[in-house]
């Protein structure tokens, strides 16, 4: 009797070991890829897209009740898969796009992670997101902003930011709004580096403004990464523009304002297409010499208890800074590729591409000022929008446009004056 017992026993444990295991495989880590730019000239927007990154990590992966809103916020790990825990696989492309490729290439091939997000260079994110697409693996774009990535009839490339037709029009908008009320703007002048993210950007603008009536006096293109720009900002000065609009990066745009300084040439309105000017070290480096400096972002800190302020005052707690534009739309765009894997159930490439094609984010599930997330045929999130902020004292405050001011717009720009 106690022998037959022992032998149903020892068959009831045989039998449960399959469905053990199966519980132990939901329930393995998720392993997401990142590609930043941790070294070269972009290596504090990387660091800082990647500490933004591991609090959306920390966020998936504990529970987090104050986050209700939020997709995944309340519950710990991804409910769909066992609980599974998001690991991430990261590495730095150096701001070069040869390196970003082989770095794809490997996290796809070698470490075989689900999915890629990345890049903060357009000129990386475009050769990237070829790799993912070849590979058939989904890659969502946080931030890269030129054109022509979500334009090629990718069916793996997801991006969750606004655009630069989006910025151009946003740039015209305001000016005209200027105009209208008196503030003279007859001419603007376009300042860029020339590369992908560069020369999209200001194609864009340059596009917008003359649809909007708006005299764009200069187009000045220049070499990324110069270490001279005073043949530059001395044509600006004889031109002397109503108001200069800058696509540069980080070293780039804190090269300007001292060169800007040393010349003694500031115009009224100076706007910067985020990148250095929303790069942590901008304002350290030249914030006393941009005051009056606008920017367009599309984050706000906002009211305490909605999500953007809860995110931020984490974000603060755990790196001793809020979060900026670069930061926060690296974070929204995590959260956007964990909330698809989650509904896909499933790791599966294919699942999780038709997941985020099927995303329907509502402002109020977001902890940036997206209207939502959806992605059209191409890839593109058409609910994805920008405002304009301004350097005043040591930290942005939002001015534009008026339902979404948290301050009041103040021209002419003080600069260093």
């Amino acid at each position: 009797m106690n022998r037959a017992w022992w032998i149903v026993a020892a068959a009831l444990a045989g039998a449960a070991v399959p469905a053990a295991t199966f519980s132990a495989s939901a329930a393995e880590a998720v392993k997401i890829g990142a590609i930043y730019p941790l070294t070269g000239n972009s290596a504090s927007a990387g660091q800082s897209a990647k500490d933004a990154v591991h609090l959306g990590a920390d966020i998936v992966n504990n529970a987090y009740p104050e986050l209700k809103g939020l997709p995944l916020g309340a519950t710990a790990g991804l409910p769909n898969l066992g609980g599974a825990k998001i690991e991430l696989d990261e590495a730095d492309h150096q701001g070069n796009p040869q390196v970003g490729q082989q770095q794809t290439l490997r996290l796809i091939t070698e470490d075989h992670v689900a999915a890629v997000l990345g890049s903060y260079h357009s000129s990386v994110t475009l050769v990237a997101t070829a790799v993912a697409e070849r590979q058939g693996v989904p890659f969502v774009v946080p931030d890269s902003v030129a054109a022509n990535i979500t334009a090629r009839g990718f069916k793996w490339t997801f991006r969750v930011t606004p655009i630069a037709p989006d910025f151009g029009k946003a740039y015209a908008e305001f000016l005209t709004e200027l105009k209208k009320a008196g503030k003279k703007i007859d001419a603007i002048a376009v300042v860029n580096e020339n590369t992908d993210y560069g020369s999209s950007v200001s194609t864009s603008i340059i596009d917008a403004a003359k649809a909007a009536n708006i005299n764009v006096a200069a187009h000045i293109a220049y070499n990324a990464n110069s270490s001279d720009v005073s043949a530059q900002v001395l044509q600006l000065k004889s031109l002397e523009p109503d108001a200069v609009i800058f696509v540069s990066y980080t070293a780039d745009i804190i090269l300007y304002f001292k060169t800007m300084k040393n010349l003694d040439y500031l115009p009224p309105i100076i706007i910067g297409d985020d990148a250095g000017f929303a790069d942590p070290s901008f304002i350290p480096n030249v914030g006393d010499l941009a005051q009056g400096a606008l920017n367009r972002s599309a984050f706000d800190i906002g009211k305490p208890g909605t999500n953007s302020y809860i995110v931020d005052q984490m974000f603060k707690a755990k790196y001793g800074r809020d979060l900026d534009d670069t930061s926060a739309r690296w974070l929204q765009g995590f959260l956007v590729l964990a909330d698809a894997i989650n509904r896909a159930g499933s790791t599966d490439p294919e699942k999780i591409q038709g997941a985020l094609k099927a995303t329907d984010l509502k402002a109020d599930q977001l902890m940036i000022g997206y209207h939502g997330v959806k992605f059209d045929d191409t890839g593109q999130n058409t609910l994805a929008s920008t405002f304009l902020i301004q350097l005043q004292g040591k930290q942005y405050v939002s001015v534009w446009p008026d339902n979404l001011a948290t301050g009041k717009l103040e021209l002419p720009m003080k600069g260093w004056r």
